[in-house]
């Protein structure tokens, strides 16, 4: 029987054999599967970029399937790094084989930048201020963030030197980003206007034009070829075309010139860019002071336009024909009447007040957190300042025209109540505090709110450079009041935001210096800033003269602490530290094998080092030996004495 089933299994083997190879030259081969189905195979998530690479190498029909543009290649990216999908948009042509060369080159880059920081601070004791090594980095920067970002996001607590210098180079390209575009932002004109929007604004005045009565045109003096002439120069903006227009105001106008007027200055008073100018400041503030935290324009433009319907819905229950109920997404015309505005106000005030709690903080009123938008729309809760902004916001985008007053000790908003065209003053407004759930105050109630009797020049607009410079300096005003164990970054980040708009500022300029000093960072900035006042203003001779004589003692000794410093065990500091250099170690929590190569009595880094490391968590905090070691990984680390154990030496046979 035995040799019958082999004799069998003899002549089955070779009839599978040419139904395989039968099977394989027809229809169910792999190559002649639809294009689609071969690309959910290659998509299926089981494959690495380098078997792609094997794959598209095989034959030219699998290489089509992998055209660097195509679906597996996209996939492949968006596996590997996801956060950067938001980046693309789904209409653009991505050669995305070459992005993944690319992303994947600046993450190697990355970390190589990365090591080489933690290798110098503990061979150098680099302060890591400044950063030339990625000054000059080639490829998209946001390549290289994402890479910090992943460095961050490593399990546990594993490398925490590297997390260390990847959170500091990282906070440092965000920052240097937000105030290049903060800079960009304030050099532009009040009434700036960009390339879209003045496109829109122009287009809707051509619009009013159009509907001008032969009478009308001549009164005005324009010709029918006019409107063309104006818009084939860039730099002409719709007040010059009021300006024009308004040439022969001598001659009575007509209902609908006078409407075209109206509608002119509306547009151009209403241009959404003037509208969120102050919104887009309160935006940057935020993210320069928290640029770890992801914070986009975009998210808060969403969280207020989802504030804007619910207004919209307690509108439509006050008024279903209301005006605002209208407007669409981008829009924002100007109502006119007072009831009407009067009917927003009342929805903005029951939605925010009643409905979502926003309140003023009292409680904790010198608190930061109350400046970051992004904070007050969580919260709910903020200062006179970042509630007017968001009040403000709100009642522009549904036809309000509310404006920014920058009044002593508590920011304000106004809103008019006089004639269209009369001559106003500051008794024809009902001034609102957002702070007091929308209050609306006279005002002689202004002056009881804050305890004084003030000019009329206080009850004026101010413009967005003049917000800026109240949230920075509420912030500055903060930052002095952080404790003598913190790092300041607080003031640091409202200096470098106010000198930004006020470069020339001597004592701000002095305080920056003092700081830098204090801290023991950076000293050639510090010669730097010190050489800029002492051109600004020769009378701060003697405070310069001082610091910069101590700068230089600084830079001296730093320079004479680069040699080899010799330490002695025997010695009395040393008295605590009970391992040698070149002994093999092992870190009880991490687990990692290391050698030692140089200790200190106690722990010589900063308090900010101290405070990320979590250092006074351990049982003896930073008042013990610690000792760098190097790792078997190749980096290098600083340990406290009470963390590692040595390694006994193994037994030979």
């Amino acid at each position: 029987m035995a040799a019958v089933a082999g004799d069998s299994a003899m002549e089955v083997v070779p009839a599978l054999t040419e139904e395989a190879a039968a099977e394989a030259v027809g229809p169910s081969c792999l190559v002649q599967l639809p294009g689609e189905v071969l690309e959910y195979i290659l998509c299926s998530g089981s494959l690495t970029a380098l078997d792609i690479g094997r794959v598209s190498s095989t034959c030219r029909r699998l290489r089509e399937v992998c055209q660097s543009s195509g679906q597996v290649w996209k996939e492949q990216f968006r596996v590997r790094w996801p956060s950067l999908m938001k980046h693309y948009s789904p209409t653009d042509y991505v050669n995305w084989l070459e992005e993944y060369k690319v992303r994947q080159k600046a993450g190697l880059e990355a970390r190589k930048i990365v090591a080489s920081f933690s290798k110098r601070f503990f061979s150098e004791h680099v302060p890591c201020n400044g950063f030339s090594d990625i000054e000059n980095l080639e490829g998209p920067e946001i390549f290289f963030e994402d890479e910090l970002v992943c460095i961050l996001n490593m399990e546990g607590r594993k490398a925490l030197t590297w997390k260390y210098y990847a959170k500091k180079i990282l906070y440092y390209l965000r920052q240097q980003k937000i105030l290049n575009n903060l800079k960009a932002f304030l050099q532009q004109p009040d009434d700036y206007e960009s390339y879209l929007e003045g496109h829109i604004l122009s287009s809707m005045v051509l619009q009013a034009l159009g509907n001008l009565s032969e009478e009308s045109w001549l009164s005005l003096g324009i010709t029918a070829s006019w409107p063309s002439v104006v818009w084939s120069s860039p730099n002409v903006t719709p007040l010059q075309i009021v300006l024009r227009c308004s040439a022969s105001e001598s001659r009575p106008l007509p209902g609908d010139a006078q409407l075209f007027f109206l509608t002119v200055a509306a547009l151009f008073l209403w241009s959404p860019a003037l509208q969120l100018r102050a919104h887009f400041c309160a935006v940057y503030i935020d993210q320069y002071c928290n640029p770890l935290s992801d914070i986009s324009l975009r998210d808060i433009q969403a969280q207020i336009h989802s504030i804007v319907e619910l207004v919209c819905k307690t509108l439509r229950g006050i008024n279903s024909r209301h005006p605002s109920l209208t407007f669409r997404a981008g829009e924002s015309p100007m109502i006119m009447e007072i009831e009407l505005q009067s009917q927003v106000l009342d929805a903005i005030n029951y939605v925010l007040y009643d409905q979502l709690k926003f309140k003023g903080n009292r409680m904790d009123y010198y608190n930061a957190l109350n400046l970051y938008m992004h904070q007050v729309l969580t919260r709910r809760t903020g200062i006179p300042i970042s509630m007017s902004l968001l009040y403000l916001t709100i009642a522009r985008q549904l036809g309000v025209p509310l404006e920014p007053v920058n009044f002593p000790s508590h920011f304000l908003l106004r809103w008019c109540q006089g004639a269209e065209g009369a001559t106003l003053d500051i008794f024809d407004y009902i001034y609102i505090d957002a702070f007091g759930k929308g209050k609306q105050l006279t005002v002689k109630e202004c002056e009881y709110l804050i305890g004084q009797h003030v000019t009329a020049a206080l009850y004026g607009v101010v413009n967005v450079k003049k917000v800026l410079q109240r949230m920075v300096g509420n912030l500055l005003s903060l930052g002095k009041r952080e404790g003598i164990d913190q790092s300041y970054q607080l003031l640091r980040d409202s200096l470098d935001l106010y000198l930004a708009m006020y470069p020339d500022q001597v004592q701000l300029l002095l305080l920056q210096a003092r700081l830098y000093f204090h801290l023991g960072i950076w000293p050639e900035k510090v010669l730097d800033i010190l050489q800029h006042i002492q051109t600004l203003d020769p009378g701060q001779h003697g405070a310069v003269g001082y610091l910069v004589q101590h700068t230089l003692e600084h830079i001296e000794r730093k320079k004479e602490e680069v040699g080899v410093e010799v330490k002695l065990r025997s010695e009395e500091k040393h008295r605590d530290v009970c391992y040698s250099i070149g002994l093999v170690m092992k870190h009880k929590r991490y687990g990692y094998n290391c050698v030692i190569y140089g200790w200190d009595p106690t722990c010589m880094m900063g308090h900010e080092w101290i405070r990320n490391m979590n250092v006074h968590s351990l049982p003896h905090g930073h008042h013990q030996p610690f000792y760098n070691v190097l790792v078997e990984d190749g980096s290098c680390r600083y340990a406290a004495q009470g963390e590692v154990f040595a390694v006994p030496p193994p037994v030979p046979g």
